[in-house]
């Protein structure tokens, strides 16, 4: 009875008293067993999880840890602290004075303009049938494949400063002006030719998925709402097209705020310089450019790309919270 007694104290003494947290050690080693079981779901995930934190997680992280050192990439990063930040909001005079404001109208004009146009291209696109709805979604899908090639082949063309330009031989012909304008090299007009060119180009992954969203529209809802009293076609969509299609539309504004704060180089090659004359079209994506790849002060650039990145987040969360599917109270 002795020995029994003095066996189970041991082994009580030996296990973890009740209430105390597992060991480090057990908990991976449960975390590996868990794995384990699930193994070959893990094996299907693996691929995405790599390329995810090889090309998204860690270069935002070294992002992040770059913008506070000065960097130009031949000696090792040295700390700097908030400097980069403090410089880019006080001391940066292209920054405040030239890049901030051409980013700001440009996206006033290019992201509202460019979305509005084509939740209008993709409703009247939805109206014909299907075999014109294909042809004619793929022509306004087209342009934004081609940008660069249609930049370089018909932009840079029709608003050349010369006589051969299509803009400059037009007014020309009809008396508008006595000789031609330099419409690319001034400052007055280049990146209004930027903002057009943009809303030209700007139909691309977003337009199909509001085209997508019209036609999953399901049909009942529309003769339902006729006999509630719904009696135009302006009406059909404030009451019925865009509340179904809200996953869609949120979509399709990210896709626009995406696409407008990455356009970068339009103004450098319609001017063929770079930075643009007296920066009149220097946006952010330039601005990091210019001291990335150009001063190589690659830790002021790295600044930089946070605060795009931090601007991509509140605008994306801004428009989730706006066109997220609200429950009925």
């Amino acid at each position: 009875m002795t020995g029994n007694a003095t066996a189970l104290s041991e082994k009580r003494s030996s296990a973890p008293a009740v209430g105390t947290k597992p060991s480090i050690s057990r908990r991976i080693h449960g975390l590996m067993i868990e794995m384990w079981k699930y193994r070959l779901s893990y094996a299907f995930i693996f691929p995405f999880m790599a390329m995810f934190i090889i090309f998204i997680l860690i270069p935002v992280v070294a992002g992040v840890l770059l913008s506070f050192t000065y960097f130009n990439a031949f000696d090792f990063p040295a700390w700097r602290g908030w400097l980069n930040y403090q410089n880019l909001f006080s001391q940066d005079v292209v920054f405040l004075q030239h890049v901030l404001p051409n980013s700001f109208k440009f996206a006033v004009f290019v992201g509202p303009v460019g979305y509005l146009l084509a939740f209008l291209l993709a409703w009247l696109i939805s109206q014909l049938p299907s075999t014109l709805r294909t042809w004619y979604a793929l022509a306004m899908y087209a342009p934004s494949l081609s940008a660069g090639v249609a930049m370089t082949v018909v932009w840079t063309v029709m608003f050349t400063g010369d006589r051969s330009g299509y803009i400059n031989s037009f007014l020309l012909k009809w008396g508008i002006i006595d000789k031609p304008v330099y419409l690319l090299l001034d400052q007055d007009y280049l990146l209004n030719i930027m903002i057009v060119i943009s809303i030209w180009s700007s139909m691309g992954i977003g337009f199909l998925a509001i085209l997508a969203g019209i036609l999953n529209v399901d049909k009942q809802l529309y003769e339902a709402g006729k006999i509630d009293g719904i009696s135009s076609r302006l009406q059909e969509v404030w009451y019925i097209t865009v509340p179904m299609m809200k996953p869609q539309m949120m979509f399709a504004a990210i896709m626009a705020i995406v696409h407008t704060i990455k356009s970068g180089g339009i103004g450098v090659q319609l001017s063929g310089s770079n930075p643009t004359p007296n920066y009149a079209g220097q946006l952010l994506l330039d601005h990091i450019g210019d001291y990335g790849f150009i001063r190589f002060e690659l830790g002021y650039a790295s600044a930089i790309s946070i605060f795009v990145l931090l601007l991509c987040y509140v605008l994306s969360k801004f428009f989730g919270f706006l066109f997220a599917p609200k429950e009925d109270e």
